[in-house]
């Protein structure tokens, strides 16, 4: 790591650890801000989206039927940004056990457990766990577990150096703070996290920095960074579901939010950071507000259609059901709708027939269906109401 690089001290300080390496000694998080016009703006335009897109989240007729779609969103941009390869395609199919080539399951199980983990973080707020390291443990160790970073301590603070950048510590680009500076860090953050001293959004964006300056563990420091911010804001109660999925706009902005997070800490100014990163928090909501008025729009035309062809019950279940499993088995629909067999291959047959589902296996046996319409509208690219040149 290179010392000169870093002209500024007001984020930290680059020291000579006790084994002989440099690394990045983090300054406690402010407190207050002064920010200035453009940053004011920004914030009042963030929050304003945010705020609109959980008032939708909030008279949602089926919440849980749709949450999937911005969780699968959030979990297979996140990993990519880390170099995963996973399509949302993929994943589904994952979901219905369908067999993958093992380096397409070996990412797919990665982009899973992001999933799994989000959701433990959100049932443990819900029941009243704090937001803390322990949590973060907690999320981290399924993060990671049985897949490729298994080996690299799941679930546990790491107690050697790690490097950001370049092939060793000695010509890394940055270099989180060894153990012995990251403990003390790690408590002021946690203090941080449940402090009301700035307004919402900068306190999410000055979390998110410090968490990746401080990349408490050996492996999955960015994923679980991102993985924070939609599980604050549902602990925050800003948003009811965790409808924000800000990796997309990271994924998008790859290089930028890099060389954002870095050039933080090296010249100390924390407003291009927060500038950015409101950004990305109004463009998401209002792409997740309008994704979300798309999949209620295709749903509520969906059922009314139903209804008017005397639809059966278990059809018209099962249409609701592809809202939150766009591609399903039999076996599936079965255990979801707890009917038999023998009932969800005939609400599957009827809507092949009426063109709301497709058989894409070509089998005769174990057949695997995908609803089209329903993809497109979730995971489809959504027009901006406005371009984002900020």
């Amino acid at each position: 790591m290179r010392p000169e690089s870093f002209q500024s001290t007001e984020r930290g300080k680059v020291r000579r650890t006790l084994e002989g390496y440099r690394a990045f000694y983090p300054e406690p998080i402010p407190r207050h801000l002064d920010m200035d016009a453009e940053t004011v703006v920004l914030l009042d335009e963030a929050t304003a989206a945010l705020n609109r897109l959980g008032g939708i989240g909030l008279h949602l007729p089926n919440p849980h039927l749709l949450i999937g779609t911005y969780l699968r969103l959030e979990a297979v941009l996140s990993s990519r940004i880390e170099g995963t390869s996973t399509e949302i395609p993929e994943l589904l199919r994952h979901e219905t056990g369908q067999p993958l080539a093992p380096a397409q399951l070996s990412d797919a199980r990665e982009v899973a457990n992001y999933i799994v983990s989000l959701e433990h973080g959100i049932k443990r707020v819900r029941n009243g766990f704090p937001i803390s390291i322990r949590l973060m443990r907690e999320m981290h160790e399924r993060l990671l577990s049985g897949v490729r970073g298994r080996y690299r301590d799941p679930g546990e603070l790491r107690r050697s150096p790690v490097w950001i950048g370049g092939s060793s510590l000695r010509d890394a680009v940055f270099v989180p703070p060894p153990p012995e500076a990251m403990n003390p860090a790690l408590d002021d953050l946690e203090l941080f996290l449940h402090e009301r001293s700035m307004p919402l959004l900068t306190w999410l964006a000055l979390m998110h920095y410090q968490f990746e300056v401080i990349h408490p563990f050996l492996d999955g420091n960015g994923r679980l960074g991102r993985m924070l911010i939609p599980l604050l804001l549902v602990e925050r109660r800003v948003l009811p579901e965790p409808l924000l999925y800000m990796s997309a706009y990271f994924e998008q902005n790859r290089s930028k939010y890099y060389d954002l997070l870095l050039r933080t800490s090296q010249q100390g100014d924390l407003m291009p950071w927060i500038r950015f990163f409101l950004v990305g928090v109004r463009h998401q909501a209002q792409d997740a507000e309008r994704r979300t008025h798309r999949l209620v729009s295709l749903q509520a035309r969906l059922r009314d259609r139903l209804l008017t062809e005397g639809s059966t019950g278990s059809v018209l279940r099962l249409a609701d059901y592809l809202f939150s499993r766009p591609m399903v088995t039999a076996s599936m629909v079965a255990k979801g709708l707890q009917v038999s067999v023998p009932t969800a291959n005939a609400a599957l047959g009827s809507l092949v027939e009426r063109g709301d589902l497709e058989e894409i296996s070509g089998k005769q046996r174990h057949r695997l269906y995908q609803a089209n319409e329903i993809l497109e509208a979730a995971y489809g690219p959504v027009e901006p109401e406005e371009p984002d040149g900020r």
